[in-house]
């Protein structure tokens, strides 16, 4: 079965699909997953309630559209560019990550998103033939914010990630 999320983050969604990975087993559990977004270069993280296991092919490098899981920080990545010690033309994580799903869109959106802002990971819906028309609408300000309270009413009452 072929699994999608969407991710929300400000004013930016961005559509996934999991890989068969026990990492996206674990975060199709735990859906919906809320947070506030951290930044780092060109990486967009947040934290999660889960702490997954690092898996066998965990890696440090990763390929642009890769949405891995950061064990040492229970956090989701994403990079979508270069982070501080990045060599030429890579995308470097401090440490070894699970990737666990791909994105659909271009996560250069990600660009558009900024620390503080809150982030959603939920469940896409829809049938397969939505996923070759255009990612959903981006929300503007306070209906953002809405949405996001209405899919996880406790993370403010969780705090961020600092």
């Amino acid at each position: 079965m072929v699994r999608h999320i969407l991710i929300r983050a400000g004013n930016v969604a961005i559509r996934a699909r999991l890989l068969a990975t026990p990492t996206a087993d674990r975060i199709w559990e735990s859906l919906p997953i809320c947070g506030s977004v951290q930044t780092w270069g060109k990486e967009v993280y947040f934290r999660t309630p889960i702490s997954p296991d690092l898996e066998p092919d965990a890696r440090v490098v990763v390929s642009k559209g890769e949405i891995a899981f950061w064990p040492d920080g229970d956090a989701i990545a994403i990079g979508f560019g270069a982070t501080p010690i990045s060599k030429r033309g890579e995308i470097r994580f401090t440490s070894k990550c699970n990737v666990w799903a791909v994105a659909l869109d271009d996560v250069d959106q990600l660009q558009n998103v900024y620390p503080g802002e809150e982030v959603s990971v939920v469940e896409a819906a829809g049938d397969r033939d939505d996923w070759d028309a255009p990612p959903p609408s981006r929300r503007k300000g306070h209906r953002s914010q809405q949405m996001h309270a209405a899919l996880c009413p406790s993370a403010d009452e969780s705090g961020t990630a600092g």
